[in-house]
């Protein structure tokens, strides 16, 4: 994973809440075996019709959003079954950070494992950051060593996140790569215990 220290990105806006894991990725594309490739689903339901075309009506297909990296979102954000192909969808689209009052656990946590920071921020400030975006061509920095969210306005916010993940993500680790800065324990053991 890429290290997350501070990013700036094109924010989206999307003013839903209760958004579950099945239209982040309906379940007819969880077939695939490889990590990569599901941002081309992410929110499938909602940018395509009936015939794969691009539905005009889903903001994320306007071409203002085009490159776009932070999504803000409504509570309750990746509610429902625990997939962790949502992250990965949301990952392989190219969202770095999604910011939300609320989170489901489940997805909050799938999220640090999967190089997504998600950032709980009040309702007041999620929606200023909402009316920001939605006019289109808003950029916010996050920066995760001071836990801070400001934009070019003057708006800034802080926000909160445990160690644990937060070092996961500042570091670009996943749980394998945390276990591998134990290596040379893990060594020492085995040459002591182990009998080949």
């Amino acid at each position: 994973m890429e290290p997350l220290k501070k990013h700036t990105g094109l924010v989206y806006p999307l003013n839903r809440s209760h958004v579950d894991t099945d239209q982040i990725i309906p379940k007819q594309f969880l077939k695939r075996i490889s990590r990569q490739g599901f941002g081309q689903y992410l929110f499938y339901n909602w940018r395509f019709d009936e015939k794969d075309h691009p539905r005009e009506d889903f903001s994320l297909n306007d071409p203002k959003y085009k490159g776009t990296s932070i999504l803000v979102g409504g509570e309750n954000f990746g509610c429902g079954s625990s997939r962790e192909h949502a992250p990965w969808a949301l990952e392989d689209y190219g969202f770095r950070i999604i910011i939300a009052p609320s989170f489901a656990d489940i997805f909050y946590n799938n999220c640090t494992k999967n190089g997504i920071l998600p950032v709980v921020l009040t309702e007041e400030e999620v929606q200023t950051l909402m009316t920001h975006a939605e006019k289109g061509d808003y950029h916010i920095t996050v920066d995760l060593e001071k836990k801070q969210v400001f934009d070019h306005t003057g708006f800034t916010a802080t926000f909160d996140l445990a160690e644990y993940p937060r070092q996961m993500l500042l570091n670009g680790w996943d749980d394998i790569s945390v276990t591998m800065t134990h290596e040379d324990k893990i060594t020492t053991f085995e040459k002591n215990h182990i009998v080949y």
